[in-house]
C-alpha cells in the first residue's frame, strides 16, 4: 500500500520545530534565540512562534540567562522505558487542551494494518464525545476521521479497503456510492479539512485534519452536536493550524 502525503502547513511546523529541538539538544549549555535562530536559519517570527509552542510542551526550558535546553517532557519521551506511556500522557494534554479551547470534543485516530482506530480523545460535559453507534472501523466512508484516513492512501489502499467493509447507509446523508467517494477522496486537498455533515449520525458534525509522522497513517478529529454546527469551519481550521504539536510528539 502506497501513501499519498502531501505536506501541510502544520506539518512544516512540526519539521522545523524537530530542527530547533535537535539544535537545541547539541548544547548542553543552552542556546539563546539569537543563536538559535543563526543556527536553524529560521526567520525571527518563525523562531519565536516556535519556541513558545516547544516551551508549552515542555520540550525546552529557558533558562535565567536566556539560553534555551531541553525540556523534562522531551526527556521522557526519550527515554526508552516507559516511551509509550510518556507518549500518551503528552498526547493526552494536548487534546485536553485543544478540547478548551476549541469547545468540541477531539480525537486521534490512526490507520493500522488496514483498520480504522481512534488511540485516544478528550471530552467532557460541554463536549460530548460521538456516540459510537456503528463500529467505526466498519464506517470510514461515513465519517470525518475515516475520509481523512483514506484520504493518505493511493487510489489502490482506498479501493482495498472499501472491498473489505461495505458502505453502508448510516443516515440520509451517507454516501454508499464507491464512485462518488473515491472522486471527492481524490479532490480533497490536503490542506483542507474533511468534514462530516451527519453523514453518520444524526445531530453530530465533525470535521478532520491529516497528522503524518514518517510513514503513519493519522490524523486529528473533532465532534460537535448539530445545534453548535455553524461553529465547524472555524474550529476545524483552529484544529488544522493546531495540529503541529500532535505531529512533533509523535514524530519524536
Amino acid at each position: 500500500m502506497a501513501l499519498k502525503h502531501e505536506p501541510t502547513a502544520p506539518y512544516h511546523s512540526a519539521q522545523d520545530a524537530l530542527r530547533v529541538l535537535e539544535t537545541v539538544a547539541r548544547h548542553s549549555t543552552g542556546l539563546t534565540d539569537t543563536e538559535l535562530g543563526r543556527r536553524t536559519g529560521l526567520a525571527p517570527e518563525r523562531l519565536t512562534a516556535l519556541l513558545r509552542m516547544l516551551r508549552r510542551e515542555g520540550y525546552v526550558e529557558q533558562g535565567t540567562d536566556g539560553g534555551y535546553v531541553t525540556g523534562a517532557a522531551l526527556a521522557r519521551l526519550g527515554a526508552a522505558r516507559g516511551h509509550e506511556q510518556a507518549l500518551r500522557e503528552q498526547l493526552q494534554r494536548i487534546l485536553d487542551r485543544l478540547r478548551d479551547s476549541l469547545g468540541a470534543a477531539v480525537y486521534i485516530s490512526r490507520y493500522v494494518d488496514g483498520e480504522v482506530r481512534v488511540t485516544q480523545y478528550a471530552h467532557g460535559p460541554a463536549a460530548p464525545a460521538v456516540n459510537e453507534w456503528f463500529d467505526f472501523r466498519c464506517s470510514a466512508h461515513a465519517t470525518a476521521v475515516g475520509k481523512s484516513l483514506l484520504t493518505q492512501l493511493d487510489h489502490n489502499g482506498r479501493r482495498d479497503h472499501l472491498a473489505r467493509y461495505r458502505m453502508t447507509r448510516l443516515t440520509s446523508r451517507t454516501i454508499t456510492s464507491d464512485k462518488v467517494l473515491l472522486s471527492r477522496l481524490e479532490a480533497q486537498p490536503a490542506t483542507v479539512p474533511v468534514l462530516d455533515l451527519q453523514e453518520y449520525a444524526i445531530g453530530t458534525v465533525c470535521a478532520a485534519v491529516p497528522v503524518t509522522a514518517g510513514s503513519a497513517v493519522g490524523c486529528l478529529a473533532l465532534s460537535l452536536p448539530v445545534e453548535h454546527a455553524h461553529r465547524l469551519r472555524r474550529a476545524a481550521e483552529q484544529l488544522n493550524r493546531d495540529a503541529a504539536p500532535v505531529m512533533l510528539s509523535l514524530a519524536i
